[in-house]
């Protein structure tokens, strides 16, 4: 008789699923110990990693940074790989990461905000934040003076916030950052108003300012509003020391490596999985596979152009935003449905969306576009001009990708990012040069960042000497929100939600204790991804953390030796 071998299926071919299958299939002395496929809806691999190109430049439509280089498993296939030059420019963003470069942080209305202005604010508020992730704990946190100062205000903020009950009501990081700022201007009350900002007083700078942060941690984060980001789950999250750089050859490099050892045909793409049949209660399936008859194996996939697959194993790897689409009761993803401390774990936790603009331009002075931070007047206010969209007043800022490019990058998250994607294009390029009309006034001018001179000592409106047009010609953009195969970007965990629910998404099925009392299989559903991990939820490397974890559990329990 022969003993059929295991066959373990995944579905995704992301980070997650290609690096379970990556160690799988070179597991030392087990190549061939397993029946091993990946099955891929889309066309191409990598998942929310996504290399492209725009303007001839090599640029990331998902996932776009290493996050900090001390321990990365991702670093450290870049390094391995030879991944991190490249002759062919890249989406380095040198203008961000690197000094002595500092971000150009103009108000609406033109006018270019001093660093005594802008500094403080800033300074609070990755303090403030610094604070909510357990970097700082009491008034004996090391470094500047000002961290001891700033620690006492998050700390106000969070006795503020909590209520008589024990202090334990349970509070989101965008009630927090707003508490720490109402304890700062309580501090500030007697400070001097500004002269030379136009409409704009000191407090309105300061609460514009303010916001501009906080819609950078939104896209940061993928929560649409901080009001819905858990603030107690905050500290738990993760990332590794040392600097956050770009891959230079591209992230798709690294799915490649992680692919190029795997057999050809092992990974199937334009396979999507419409539904998996598994037995929580140990019945069991038997079926017809390519016209032969199999051996009972307790999982079925059903292919969206009928086909189906038999496996003793599944490694589900699609994002959160899929499984929330796939609990629905009008969904059939799972049959029978997922157990509720499962499906409550991904109804409870945060998905969103953002997305990437990138935008050609052209003319003479296009090459000195600057790291250009935007201030907006709140969307209520009087003075706001009425012309920029109101999708264009959540994004932070527009810079080029690297220094002196003819490619500029903005960042949009939630409603904005979903709105982005509904646009045409024109609609996307008018909208952008009325903003930076209003930011260079000049339509579609650049400012010659030599030519500054402060008004009243504080600041100036913005103009261009060279008297010359820089014109955007085309843009690209990301969808993920639209995408039936991501819907959204990353998750986050959601006001509500803890790091709990992430345990629980990593949970395989059927339970341990369910196997043993109904004689079910064991680890007939497990689940992998950026969404199952508790640290390092939302990353790259912790999809990679995933998918060995996942693969490491099937070795394990085929007591394979030297996983």
């Amino acid at each position: 008789m022969v003993t059929k071998k295991p066959s373990i299926v995944i579905i995704g071919a992301g980070m997650a699923g290609l690096t379970a299958a990556n160690k799988l299939y070179t597991a030392t002395g087990f190549k061939d110990s397993f029946e091993l496929c990946v099955v891929e809806g889309g066309t191409r691999i990598g998942g929310r990693i996504n290399t492209s190109e725009f303007g001839g430049d090599r640029i990331e439509m998902g996932a776009t940074w290493i996050h900090g280089i001390g321990g990365s498993p991702v670093h450290k296939i870049a390094q391995e790989i030879h991944a991190l030059e490249s002759d062919q420019p890249w989406e380095c963003m040198d203008g961000v990461s690197e000094e002595p470069s500092q971000p150009t942080t103009i108000a609406e209305g033109g006018f270019q905000l001093n660093p005594s202005v802008v500094d403080p604010v800033t300074t609070l508020f990755k303090k403030l934040m610094a604070y909510a992730q357990g970097k700082l704990v009491g008034d004996s946190a090391a470094g500047c003076e000002e961290i001891d100062y700033h620690t006492k205000l998050a700390a106000k903020a969070l006795k503020v916030s909590s209520t008589s009950n024990g202090g334990q009501e349970k509070l989101s990081v965008g009630s927090f950052l707003r508490q720490g700022l109402d304890a700062y201007w309580v501090s500030k009350k007697d400070q001097e108003e500004l002269k030379g900002y136009g409409n704009w007083s000191r407090k309105l700078l300061q609460d514009g300012i303010f916001a501009m942060h906080e819609n950078t941690q939104r896209t940061y984060t993928s929560a649409g509003d901080l009001l819905t980001l858990d603030y107690s789950a905050e500290s738990e999250y993760r990332m590794f020391p040392g600097d956050e750089i770009t891959i230079a050859k591209g992230y798709l490099s690294i799915i490649e490596s992680l692919a190029s050892v795997l057999p050809p045909g092992l990974v199937q793409l334009g396979r999507k999985v419409t539904r998996i049949e598994w037995q929580p209660e140990g019945d069991e399936v038997s079926g017809m596979e390519n016209g032969s008859a199999t051996a009972t194996r307790p999982v079925k996939l059903h292919f969206c152009d009928g086909s189906n697959m038999l496996a003793d194993h599944v490694i589900v790897t699609v994002s959160l935003g899929v499984l929330k689409a796939g609990i629905r009761e009008d969904s059939g993803m799972f049959n029978p449905p997922l157990p509720s401390f499962k499906s409550e774990a991904i109804s409870r936790l945060g998905y969103g969306v953002v997305n990437k603009l990138f935008l050609q331009v052209e003319g003479n002075d296009c090459n000195n576009f600057p790291y250009l931070q935007m201030v907006f007047h709140r969307p209520d206010s009087e003075f706001r001009h009425k012309k920029i969209p109101w999708w264009m007043r959540r994004t932070a800022s527009l810079c080029p990708i690297y220094s002196n490019s003819s490619v500029l990058l903005s960042w949009f998250a939630g409603k904005e990012a979903l709105e982005l994607e509904s646009l045409q294009d024109e609609e996307i390029i008018n909208g952008v040069s009325t903003t930076i009309s209003s930011f260079l006034p000049q339509p579609h001018k650049l400012v010659n960042s030599n030519s500054h001179e402060l008004c009243n000592g504080t600041a100036n409106k913005v103009g261009n000497s060279h008297g010359s047009e820089v014109k955007v010609t085309k843009i690209l953009k990301s969808k993920w929100a639209t995408d039936p195969l991501f819907l959204g970007s990353y998750s986050y965990v959601a006001f509500g939600s803890s790091g709990d629910d992430l345990d629980k998404m990593a949970e395989p099925l059927p339970k341990l204790s369910t196997c043993k009392s109904a004689g079910s299989p064991p680890l007939q559903i497990l689940f992998a991804g950026e969404a199952t991990h508790r640290t390092h939820y939302s990353t790259t490397h912790g999809a990679y953390f995933s998918g060995l974890r996942e693969a490491i559990r099937l070795l394990q329990h085929y007591q394979c030796i030297g996983v």
